[in-house]
């Protein structure tokens, strides 16, 4: 069972009284009897129930199970479901489903055509364009697969080239109306673009304002609304929490923004956390549901006739709680083919708690196979490439591997000198550590071992033969002139997230492979003594600092 958490919120009248005076007058909801909630002093009002997703990250299994949840979202008696509505009927409150981006994921076609489908079969009526949709390589493919979301894709802050496929598939905003009244629903894409994606087709067709010109952008699309006599407006934003208090406070006339870009998992709503005010005093609600399509929300709001947020409610369902339907998984096969089953994991350990910051023994046996299928001396994987893990007593087929891996890159065999390979190790230590989301990550490596701490610095490195003999390499002085061959993708070796220097045409590059490393997991999980373990080796060890 899902408990609700609903918070109050003050008319507008009293916000200043209440700054001024630090008085909370708080109501505790949780003492309603089920299906009931106080009663407001505001008999006109507009009732909201929203259900937002945001950074599936193109986890078919997870949107199989979101739209489950979607169908009961429909389906579903809201005055009956939520301890929230009152002195209303089902009848009246209005039922809304968006996506804060980052649905799609890599540049297979395929996978990418499940999630615009998702998009259609669970019925959103809008989605924030996500630094992940353009990993669609071909702006054609990208624009095919937005058409047949039937779902609007919103990135005002966004400039496309007149002659692009893209022109015109990104709205600044729409407009829904419902029983009367109108619902503004405006969306932008993430200001870090083009350090978030490597650089494709579709991405050189674009252009991405800065968060100062986006928060501009947003004040003059609010005003534009307003100017149609639209006073409940909803961001679909995909530029971080930050970014998210930034707008709330530095605008005045959005109500709600559904996040996403930063993972946060928003539980409830707590003043300063997540509950925000304009620059005229007006409540906003600011809310994320995590990553990797682990969690739904939904969110129920009352507005005011000035559409002014008087109370809300904000629930975060785990799909874990769902079930696969049948007939959609069908539907996903039928795009992708039936998948091989190719191995059976006997033990695992939890994914980590910092995907970014620690050893993650799932995505070190990726780099195993990296290395091995590639007959490289070492294998160079960068943490955030690993969005999924193995689980214990379970068959591993090539859908999950595509789920744990799954963007798709060209694999690449890189002749690398010990100090390269060296200062690119540093580089994620040093960057991640020290920057406040983590990113871009550490490196995960097959064939070497190494030690840091959680100052970011590297305190001891080793290269581990094909023999399994280890030798030190010295941390302060790496050799510039001894090479080893190194497995690695693409978006690595070009400069993605800058472990190496910009440069589509590396001078490094041995061999280029027109496959991602999923299909090697596959290949090399095969040859693999059945079931296998997946579990920590020392190869990687954070100490602190």
């Amino acid at each position: 069972m899902i408990t609700p958490s609903i918070s109050p919120i003050k008319p507008l009248s009293n916000y200043y009284h209440a700054k001024k005076q630090q008085v909370s007058d708080n109501i505790n909801f949780g003492a309603a009897q089920q299906g009931q909630a106080p009663v407001s002093a505001d008999k006109n009002l507009t009732h909201t129930s929203w259900f937002y997703i945001n950074d599936v990250h193109g986890k078919m299994t997870k949107m199989e199970r979101i739209y489950t949840m979607a169908q009961e979202f429909d389906a579903t008696s809201p005055t009956q479901r939520w301890n929230f509505f009152q002195n209303t009927t089902d009848d009246k409150i209005e039922k809304f489903k968006v996506s804060s981006g980052d649905i799609f994921i890599g540049a297979n076609r395929n996978n990418n055509k499940v999630a615009s489908q998702f998009l259609n079969w669970s019925g959103f009526v809008a989605s924030a364009l996500g630094n992940h949709e353009m990993d669609v390589t071909e702006p054609g493919d990208l624009s095919e697969l937005i058409n047949n979301s039937g779902c609007k894709m919103l990135a005002l802050n966004v400039d496309v080239k007149p002659e692009s496929p893209l022109y015109g598939r990104f709205q600044k905003s729409i407009v829904v109306e419902r029983n009367g009244e109108k619902f503004g629903i405006l969306g932008i894409a993430p200001s870090d673009m083009f350090k978030r994606v490597k650089m494709n087709n579709s991405l050189s067709d674009v252009s991405v304002e800065s968060i100062d010109d986006t928060i501009k952008s947003v004040q003059r699309e609010i005003d534009n609304l307003k100017a149609q006599g639209i006073n409940k407006i909803i961001l679909l934003s995909h530029s971080g929490k930050a970014n998210d208090k930034r707008i709330a406070h530095e605008t005045e006339g959005i109500d709600l923004i559904f996040g996403g870009h930063t993972h946060e998992l928003m539980k409830g709503i707590e003043d300063g956390v997540n509950l925000f005010y304009s620059k005229t005093g007006e409540p906003i609600v600011v809310t994320q549901a995590g990553k990797n399509g682990e969690y739904v929300g939904v969110l129920n709001v009352d507005f005011n006739e000035a559409g002014v947020v008087v109370k809300a409610q904000n629930n975060i369902i785990s799909t874990a709680m769902y079930n696969r339907p049948l007939p959609v998984k069908d539907s996903v096969e039928k795009i992708i083919g039936k998948p091989e089953i190719v191995g059976h994991v006997n033990t695992a350990v939890p994914m980590p708690k910092n995907i970014l910051i620690e050893d993650n023994p799932h995505g070190d046996l990726i780099a195993d196979a990296m290395r091995i299928e590639m007959d490289a001396d070492i294998a160079l994987l960068n943490t955030a490439n690993i969005r999924g893990c193995f689980t214990p007593g379970a068959d591993v087929d090539s859908r999950l591997l595509g789920d744990i891996s799954p963007f798709e890159d060209k694999m690449m065999l890189l002749s690398l000198s010990e100090k390269q390979i060296v200062d690119a190790i540093k580089f994620g230590l040093e960057t991640s550590f020290n920057h406040k989301a983590h990113k871009p990550g550490i490196l995960l490596v097959s064939g070497m071992r190494y030690k840091a701490n959680t100052r970011g610095e590297l305190l001891s490195i080793e290269y581990v033969d094909r023999n399994n003999v280890s030798h030190p390499i010295d941390v302060k002085n790496p050799s510039p002139d001894k090479k080893y061959t190194v497995a690695t993708d693409d978006f690595i070796a070009t400069g993605g997230d800058n472990y190496f220097p910009v440069n589509s045409n590396p001078d490094f590059v041995l061999k280029t492979l027109d496959y991602d490393k999923n299909k090697m997991a596959c290949d090399y999980i095969k040859k693999l003594p059945q079931p296998f373990d997946v579990k920590y080796d020392g190869r990687l060890e954070i100490v602190q600092a």
